[in-house]
């Protein structure tokens, strides 16, 4: 392994070991502190900046990961001074929450197994079998449609247990949106959210939550950001992308995608990066968004001094963590949009 994966590694899972900690510690204290909450997906990078930002200017931010749905949530209902989610809200829905939303990076999202024998980038799990292991139709991993596409690789013939998110997911929103691009049987019957009802499986909360999951039971498959991946020492597969090409989850990849993206402040930069054309481009890749009341009093205002700063100066720490930072004519219109809206 790298040896800047190995630090990764490391300082995600004091991240975690710290950040929830701080963050539940620090959750009443209103003075001089932010608080927000939402989703795990940028749990890592938002810790870190909060980290540098305070060394920087004093100011605390507090992030809880508890997933895009309750980041959504917490946000509309007051409760914390911004929100986190990988799935954008729409206009209509901007509007009715009365929020503004902004990208604030972009990542990947890597498929993960338990498979004895089985090492990174390996197996290969093409458009045409993965929505039948998500919907339970291909059960073991020696199936004959498995095998096809892997001549030579020595799969066991032990079940396939599926690891899917049990929380109200952006991360969830991203994949089943991906399945439902690939797959007219799942666009049918299971469709796309940050919920949905999964065919088979067991739930786990959070990317942790499915990467401790996928460690402990043996021939299961999960789905996890990219930074979680990294730390996990967990298995990765390798997809087809849109242009039915072969590729493996890394930081040129998602850049692939991300350099598709027409962020547009008319509708809330919503945009959607799953399964983006290129012959080098990752198939699930997302945006992660923050999401502030419009009325702007000073928690808000300082949650946005957060990010303008983070904009300014995160690309760095950004990076080491296997995100991709947002092109400085989107920071630009990301300045504008909140200037136009008071901030």
């Amino acid at each position: 392994m790298l040896k800047s994966q190995k630090w990764l590694k490391l300082f995600v899972i004091a991240v975690f070991l710290v950040g929830s900690v701080v963050f539940n510690a620090k959750l009443s204290q209103a003075d001089g502190s932010i608080n927000g909450a939402g989703s795990t997906f940028a749990y890592p990078v938002y810790t870190k900046w909060a980290f540098e930002y305070e060394k920087v200017t004093g100011a605390e931010v507090n992030y809880q990961g508890v997933g895009s749905g309750a980041g959504i949530q917490q946000v509309s209902q007051g409760i914390v001074a911004f929100g986190g989610s990988d799935m954008c809200l729409s206009k209509k829905e901007l509007d009715k929450k009365n929020l503004l939303q902004f990208p604030s990076l972009v990542g990947g999202i890597v498929l993960v197994v338990n498979i004895p024998g089985i090492k990174d980038n390996q197996l290969k799990l093409s458009d045409a079998v993965i929505p039948k292991i998500f919907m339970g139709q291909i059960k073991y991993w020696d199936d004959p449609q498995i095998r096809k596409d892997n001549p030579g690789l020595r799969l066991p013939h032990i079940p396939i247990t599926i690891v899917h998110r049990a929380d109200g997911s952006g991360t969830n929103w991203n994949v089943t949106y991906w399945l439902s691009q690939i797959n007219k049987e799942w666009d049918e019957k299971i469709h796309y959210g940050l919920s949905v009802n999964w065919p088979t499986g067991v739930g786990g909360k959070g990317n942790m939550g499915v990467s401790n999951y996928v460690k402990q039971i043996k021939g299961s498959i999960g789905y996890v950001e990219y930074a979680f991946w990294l730390q996990s020492h967990l298995t990765s597969v390798v997809l087809q992308n849109k242009e039915g090409k072969w590729v493996v989850p890394t930081v040129a990849a998602f850049k692939e995608a991300a350099a598709k993206a027409n962020w547009q402040a008319s509708n809330g930069f919503c945009e959607a990066l799953v399964n983006q054309s290129g012959p080098k481009t990752w198939p699930i890749v997302s945006g992660t968004f923050v999401l502030i009341p419009k009325q702007s009093n000073p928690q808000h205002k300082q949650a946005v001094k957060f990010f303008k700063w983070a904009f300014e100066h995160g690309n760095k720490a950004a990076e080491s963590l296997g995100y991709i930072p947002l092109p400085q004519s989107t920071k630009g219109l990301i300045f504008k949009y909140l200037n136009e809206n008071g901030f």
